[in-house]
């Protein structure tokens, strides 16, 4: 099944999306908030809000390439606000059930106060908002400024200081300056050890920033050992019951799987699941992200697509419950068991449940919404499927089928053209923001896979008609064509890697297909098939070469 296939490849190169593109949701401005990415673990919070939530462009993509729904190991970036040093009281859960340690703030500590402390303040939130708008070079000579004063009002082993070294440590970590970021997260932790104690739950949310860190670069036995500590100390002074520990717990399980122990992992994942619902918090978005990653271990693994329906439809179930299915998170939910329903060969449940999809984007989103091209790509490739399926048994209704997955891919080809077109002029403006790009990408990659939908459709339709004998396949052939051209001419518009594994995909259909076609091939196609062998082996040089794993 070629839409399978494509779909496992770009999942695993899309199932973890760059950092730069996440930043944090808000963040309680009157108190020290220093979060663990994706786990909400303030060493300094007064109340804190901070959350943490999927980019839109990944939501989409992920919806696109009809895979799980992304999961983050790592996260974002928090940073800290004020100076006040607080004391460890009860948690303080906020209503998206993050998992946030409260601290309330020590009395009298505003006293502690000067012109390197209010400077220091000035930069933190400065450099915050700067790194916010991906400026991240005035971020960085910012949060650079608010540690050397940090150090001058408070003094050079205060865990003020300790603080603004994991500010600039993350900033590091997002550009990939690991050389930088790693020493500055480990004074942070020392810091922090001397000032509180080695078991202390603010060394053990250091320790669980230095583990995302670690995971980032794949080096996922440090990352273990970072998990671990940090779990230790959870568990010891917040409890096995605690929502912070369930967040951690969550972490090492999916370092466990990572690392091949599949059957350790899950019990630790479910386990976080667990105490989340007896915590009431069995709807949050956090316990929600961590079903997500349960799907995921059984969808990759052999014969548990039942396990995976299973836990999938508790998410559709719990969207549905309290988001209704007027939301598009609920719509991705059930998009995300379509996948499973393909999988199993449940074609007309995955149809019924994409047309539903369709019809609430309809009815929320403008017409032309990439989100609406992308549902119509996946509504083709149920089709495609049905097509193959049918093919043995009813011709004319395979044929059928692939006039209606045709419809669908040139209004999805169009949506995403449109896109396309548009940003001819706008890849000439400098700071297009962040959700601009978002766009470009993604309009660019469903219009590669539609045309290489349609060639697929059109040889399947050409072999369906003349099954006697073998013909040339001009229709195929030149919307494989078109796809190689469209990647030259707007592959500019994105530095990651998913348009290229489109345009290797195309380039080897094309091959394939000239080899096939043309069994008395002239000088002119043999040197053509030679080129193309060449330019598929420099892209995927291109793509596999060393490249950081993001989360």
């Amino acid at each position: 099944m070629w839409v399978r296939r494509v779909s496992d490849y770009l999942v695993k190169k899309l199932g973890r999306d760059s950092q730069f593109a996440r930043v944090p949701h808000r963040a309680q401005a009157n108190g020290w908030s220093w979060s663990c990415s994706g786990a909400g673990t303030n060493i300094f919070a007064a109340q804190s809000t901070s959350h943490y939530h999927e980019s839109g462009s990944k939501t989409l993509l992920s919806m696109l390439l009809q895979a799980q729904a992304a999961l983050f190991i790592g996260g974002t970036c928090s940073f800290v606000f004020s100076e006040q040093v607080s004391t460890p009281l009860a948690s303080q859960n906020n209503d998206q059930g993050s998992s946030d340690v409260g601290f309330r703030l020590v009395e009298d500590t505003s006293v502690i106060s000067n012109e390197h402390t209010s400077k220091w303040r000035i930069f933190t939130d400065n450099a915050r908002e700067f790194f916010m708008q991906g400026k991240l070079n005035e971020a960085e000579k910012l949060f650079s400024s608010a540690l050397e004063e940090a150090k001058k009002g408070f003094g050079e082993r205060d865990p003020h200081v300790a603080s603004a070294c994991n500010n600039l440590a993350e900033l590091y970590r997002v550009r990939k300056s690991y050389d930088k970021a790693e020493p500055l997260y480990l004074d942070a932790i020392r810091i922090l050890e001397e000032a509180f104690g080695s078991e202390d739950v603010r060394v053990g949310a250091a320790c669980h920033n230095l583990g995302q860190f670690y995971i980032v670069q794949r080096k996922l036995q440090e990352a273990r050992s970072c998990y671990e500590r940090a779990l230790k100390i959870k568990g010891r002074v917040l409890g096995h019951g605690h929502s912070d520990y369930a967040e951690t717990m969550f972490h090492l399980g999916t370092v466990l799987y990572l690392q091949g122990n599949e059957s350790d992992s899950e019990v630790l994942i479910k386990d976080s699941i667990r105490i989340l619902e007896e915590g009431g918090q069995g709807e949050s978005y956090s316990c929600i992200r961590k079903l997500r990653y349960l799907a995921k271990i059984y969808m990759n693994s052999k014969n548990r697509l039942e396990e995976a329906e299973n836990v999938q439809r508790k998410i559709l179930h719990i969207m549905e419950l309290t988001k209704g299915w007027k939301s598009l998170d609920t719509v991705i939910a059930a998009e995300t068991l379509t996948v499973t329903l393909q999988s199993k060969g449940q074609l007309k449940d995955a149809q019924e449940l994409l047309e539903r999809c369709l019809d609430v984007r309809r009815e929320l989103l403008p017409e032309d919404h990439l989100q609406i091209g992308a549902n119509m790509l996946s509504l083709a490739n149920v089709a495609l499927l049905n097509s193959e399926k049918l093919r043995k048994i009813a011709t004319s209704e395979s044929l059928m089928e692939l006039d209606r997955a045709k419809k669908l891919i040139e209004d999805s080809m169009r949506i995403a053209q449109k896109v396309l077109d548009a940003s001819r002029h706008k890849r000439k403006i400098q700071n297009l923001e962040q959700r601009t790009r978002n766009d470009q990408h993604i309009a660019l990659v469903i219009f590669l896979r539609s045309l290489k939908a349609l060639a697929h459709l059109e040889k399947t339709k050409d072999e369906i008609q003349e099954t006697e004998k073998a013909l040339p396949v001009p229709e195929a052939e030149k919307a494989l064509r078109q796809c190689m051209r469209a990647f030259k001419e707007y592959g500019a518009i994105s530095t990651l890697v998913e348009p290229k594994v489109e345009y290797i995909s195309c380039m080897k259909n094309l091959l394939n297909m000239i080899g096939d076609t043309s069994k008395n091939t002239t000088k002119s196609r043999l040197g053509e098939m030679e080129e193309l062998k060449d330019e598929i082996r420099r892209a995927e040089a291109e793509i596999s070469s060393p490249r950081t794993p993001s989360f």
